[in-house]
């Protein structure tokens, strides 16, 4: 019998009208036709997209914890338009025209989330109020201007990406300090662990069977273990993204990097009235330290900054309430809006996202073996877990279409650095883009140290 004791790894749990009780594990072995391993938005969309095509399709999710237990019911709610690495692929004559058509089906990929959610009568909070950018320094204001040109440049229009002087910008939303911005349409607010957890019912619904608390120790072709029963299929795909480093041989293939998000108490409508973001765009601004926002459907803010990285891979699913990581998101939230010094942070909460190499995500999969993977999102999996699992469900039907000629349709990353080379390495850079990001608020030159955290990672 399933375990009642489930503790809310987030807000977005605690916040569903049910709380979440955990679905019978995998007991004994068992014959389909399809095995996805991982319960997040990839293995979900990839299994509602499937079953959508071939109804009499026998398909098995099976999870570790329960279905969006991961970054898909932790991550900041952004349905947005992009992802890391794309911009490279973008930059490359050998992938450019590839990587422009995969960014063309990402501004439709928000909208379809919002489409699926919605036929499949799931209430995801799903507002597409679009996305803020805001550059709080000259140097950051300048690095957003070049990359609007370089998006216009590329032919994309005005109707995608709008540049918005310090005035336009202070209209829709008051950042302290904002010089001026970039603002997309192409975004929209959600809450994760509704559209998480409503994929998985409406699966259940649908036949699709999932197996929760059913952690997966191997997988080969044609087979996958867990420590009560085995899984065969032709055909097995992992969806596992900052989990991955848990399988055996993969511990350098991912990189799990932690987010820390919190969330605010409900605000008042003065607040609102001073802050702005009316109609829940998301807001970020343009440090180096990435950071990310929304306005929920109850009126709360939820913010988040990133990246904590454990030795050896490491994996953290709860954090202690009183750890640095939330002091330093709080005071990055006030920088923003200096208003809120006196507003109750209620929630506090973490959770790995998956990094390649070289920041760029994949989806794969080998006719030969029937084995498929699909990771490194990088944070911003929430439209790319949709667009992810359709092009997967294309190639695991063995069709050739625009979607499976993407750019990121078999793209290979090298392994990650072994440790200890891994956690110096990468907790370096990271501390040099902290300070590049200090010597622009305070007027001065990043140097060496943004030329370096520029160099290694994708923004």
């Amino acid at each position: 019998m399933a375990s009642e004791n489930f503790r809310s790894p987030s807000f977005w749990f605690s916040d569903l009208e049910e709380p979440v009780v955990p679905r019978a594990p995998l007991e004994g072995d068992a014959q389909f036709d399809v095995a996805i391993v991982g319960a997040g938005y990839t293995g979900l969309w990839t299994a509602y997209y499937l079953n959508k095509r071939e109804p009499g399709c026998r398909i098995a999710v099976v999870d570790a914890e329960v279905a969006g237990f991961g970054a898909s019911g932790r991550n900041g709610g952004w349905c947005a338009y992009h992802f890391s690495g794309l911009e490279s692929l973008m930059a490359d004559p050998n992938t450019r025209e590839r990587a422009l058509a995969l960014q063309r089906a990402m501004f439709d990929a928000v909208d379809e989330v919002g489409r699926a959610s919605a036929a499949a009568g799931i209430d995801c909070d799903y507002a597409k109020g679009g996305a803020l950018i805001a550059g709080r320094s000259r140097p950051d204001l300048e690095r957003l201007r070049e990359e609007y040109e370089e998006m216009l440049d590329l032919g994309f229009s005005e109707d995608d990406f709008t540049w918005l002087d310090a005035s336009a910008f202070a209209e829709r939303a008051r950042i302290d300090g904002a010089l001026g911005g970039l603002y997309s349409p192409h975004c929209a607010a959600l809450q994760p662990a509704k559209l998480a957890c409503g994929l998985a019912s409406f699966l259940e619904a649908r036949g699709v069977s999932v197996f929760e608390q059913s952690p997966v120790r191997t997988i080969a072709k044609g087979i996958i273990t867990t420590d009560r029963g085995r899984i065969r299929a032709e055909n097995v795909l992992r969806c596992t993204e900052g989990y991955t480093c848990r399988l055996p041989g993969l511990k350098r293939a991912i990189m799990p990097l932690h987010s820390m998000m919190i969330a605010t108490e409900p605000l008042p409508d003065s607040i609102w009235k001073e802050i702005g973001l009316h109609g829940r765009p998301t807001f970020a601004d343009r440090r180096r330290s990435v950071t990310y926002g929304q306005r929920t459907a109850d009126d709360r803010l939820t913010f988040g900054t990133r990246g904590n990285y454990y030795y050896g891979s490491g994996l953290r699913d709860y954090f202690d309430p009183n750890s640095p990581s939330f002091a330093h998101t709080h005071s990055a939230l006030l920088e923003l809006f200096p208003s809120l010094n006196d507003v109750e942070i209620t929630h506090r909460w973490g959770g790995a996202i998956g990094v390649t190499r070289d920041w760029a995500p994949f989806v794969r999969f080998d006719p030969r073996t029937g084995l498929g993977a699909v990771g490194g999102f990088a944070g911003n999996g929430v439209a790319a877990a949709n667009l992810a699992g359709r092009t997967l469900v294309e190639l695991v039907l063995r069709e050739t279409t625009e979607r499976t000629s993407f750019a990121w349709v078999n793209h290979a990353s090298r392994n990650w650095e072994p440790e200890p080379l891994r956690w110096l390495g990468f907790n370096a850079v990271l501390t040099m883009g902290e300070w590049a990001d200090a010597a622009e608020q305070k007027g001065r030159d990043a140097g060496l140290y943004g030329r370096i955290f520029e160099a290694f990672v994708a923004h």
